[in-house]
């Protein structure tokens, strides 16, 4: 029998219809489930997840994703005020201090952030779901357009 290419199979088979009664036809595929799971703890991870709770790591994910949403808004808030028509209503040296102090805080909150992300590094179970850390000077250079010394 010569050599048959895959798609020539499955192409033959599905002019014969034998693909016609496979079970779970017509309904949604289930793309939660994780083929690499232990099949012995299928059971308890359905459970936590229909209850609400999640791996470790996933809550820590959050919480980063979260801690650096709210840096950044912070300070590009912070930007646009000290951008902004202020005209004579505010001392300039006023507003370059407030702004250093908005970005001395920014760069607090990456360090804590990148402390959380070598945690979470360290606790995903594949290299696949690491995070970079997060460079403070990109970041603001991003919100200001221009580059940081």
């Amino acid at each position: 029998m010569p050599d048959k290419s895959v798609e020539e199979i499955i192409r033959r088979a599905m002019q014969e219809g034998k693909f016609d009664d496979l079970p779970g036809k017509g309904k949604p595929l289930q793309l939660d489930q994780n083929p690499h799971e232990d099949p012995e703890w299928q059971a308890a991870h359905y459970i936590l997840k229909a209850g609400g709770f999640s791996l470790p790591w996933i809550e820590s994910l959050n919480e980063i994703e979260t801690n650096l949403l709210n840096a950044r808004r912070t300070l590009s808030q912070a930007w646009k005020w000290h951008q902004g028509d202020n005209g004579d209503q505010i001392d300039p040296h006023l507003l370059e201090t407030e702004w250093e102090r908005s970005v001395d805080t920014f760069l607090e909150q990456v360090e804590s952030i990148n402390k959380k992300i070598r945690s979470f590094n360290l606790e995903v179970p594949n290299i696949r779901f690491q995070l970079p850390l997060i460079n403070a000077s990109q970041e603001i250079e991003r919100i200001t357009g221009s580059p940081q010394s």
